[in-house]
C-alpha cells in the first residue's frame, strides 16, 4: 500500500495525517472506516485524514482538537512524505 500522508508531533501530541480523495472526508461512514483502517498503519497514533476541495483548501477529518490546529497552518508546514507498506 502506498498514499501520502505525515507524522506531526505538536503540543505533546504524535498524530498522522493521510491524504484521502474528498468523497472520503465527505462521508462520516467511509472517513471512520478509512481512520481505522490508517490506524493500523500508524499503532497509537490519533489518525486525521486530509483532502483538499476543488480549489485546493485542506479539510480535515479526525479528532476535534487536531482538526482545529491543522485549520490554523498552512498545509505547507507539514512534513508530507510518500509512505509505503507491503
Amino acid at each position: 500500500m502506498k498514499f501520502d500522508g505525515a507524522v506531526v508531533k505538536e503540543q505533546g501530541v504524535t498524530f498522522a495525517i493521510i491524504v484521502v480523495k474528498q468523497s472520503i472526508i465527505n462521508s462520516t461512514s467511509r472517513s471512520e472506516e478509512a481512520i481505522l483502517s490508517f490506524m493500523n498503519y500508524f499503532p497509537g497514533m490519533p489518525v486525521t485524514l486530509m483532502a483538499q476541495d476543488t480549489k485546493g483548501v485542506p479539510q480535515y477529518r479526525g479528532r476535534r482538537d487536531i482538526v482545529d490546529f491543522l485549520a490554523s497552518i498552512h498545509p505547507s508546514r507539514i512534513p508530507w512524505k510518500t509512505y509505503t507498506f507491503s
